[in-house]
């Protein structure tokens, strides 16, 4: 019924090998540490989890520190920041928010990482890249039970928190304002910048004013090879929260976002208007 969307072809990377781990059993929450040298993400090392051990919470990653980071942190309670990472689908945000932590985490500063648990498409326990890189999180409904659920003496602990897909946390704004300017965190954020609508999704947008830095990145065009900006819905649900992939969803640039919504709204058109006269018909 859509045939320029059914020709078009599919840009998915080749899976790589997921990132095992492992969680030790000294703590109420899971702590592993990491190589304190730079992390090789084409040959992620992490620790394996013992089949006897009963199903550990989600981690906080940790590594020593050749200084007292913890100490400094006490004595001096700076302030935090904010950083956000948005683009359309398919353009490395989990990706670059990921070797953002790894890069937190092997400077020696403890890091724990969050997403929506509406997101169930590889488990609720773990962050999955398009490219089969994989990292543990905590899957929350709010970020306002964060603090509840990882427990005050652990919180106090971290230095760095990730947010994937943060356009499904509503309270994403006064989550960032009390970590960063109350509790002296470094909040990293990624997430969708705008809907298949290319309207404001979620509450991405309203932390801009709050942020460090912000980093915009782009997908490549499925139909041309340009730079993508936007994405493209292949279906014709209208919700703005429909959760899925390269099934679902492409990555366009200006041109064949306008070209391909034409082509969408038509075909809906066509469609409703078979259905009223098969109706009118019966």
């Amino acid at each position: 019924m859509l045939p320029t969307i059914s020709s078009m072809k599919s840009l998915i990377s080749p899976p790589f090998s997921p990132i095992s781990h492992h969680f030790l059993k000294t703590k109420p929450f899971a702590f592993f540490s990491l190589p304190s040298k730079r992390f090789n993400l084409s040959n992620p090392k992490f620790l394996h989890t013992n089949p006897s051990m009963p199903s550990p919470t989600p981690p906080i990653f940790s590594i020593p520190s050749r200084q007292s980071h913890t100490e400094t942190t006490q004595s001096s309670s700076p302030c935090g920041e904010v950083h956000v990472i948005v683009g359309p689908m398919f353009a490395g945000k989990t990706t670059s928010l990921l070797r953002r932590i790894q890069a937190e985490s092997n400077s020696g500063r403890t890091v724990a990482v969050i997403k929506s648990n509406k997101d169930t498409r590889y488990g609720l326990d773990s962050i999955v890249t398009h490219d089969g890189m994989k990292l543990p999180c905590w899957a929350l409904e709010n970020l306002s039970s964060f603090r509840q659920k990882i427990g005050k003496d652990a919180y106090d602990q971290l230095d760095v928190i990730g947010i994937d897909e943060a356009q499904f946390f509503e309270d994403l704004y006064d989550f960032c304002c009390e970590a960063a300017d109350h509790d002296g965190k470094t909040v990293i954020v990624a997430g969708l910048d705008g809907d298949y609508l290319r309207r404001s999704f979620g509450s991405v947008l309203d932390i801009i004013p709050l942020a460090n830095t912000v980093m915009k990145l782009t997908a490549r065009c499925e139909l041309c090879g340009k730079k993508a900006l936007f994405t493209l819905r292949k279906t014709d649900e209208k919700q703005t929260e429909l959760i899925g992939g390269a099934d679902v969803y492409m990555p366009v640039c200006r041109q064949h976002y306008v070209s391909g919504q034409v082509v969408i709204e038509t075909a809906r058109s066509v469609l409703e208007s078979q259905k009223l006269q098969c109706g009118s018909c019966t």
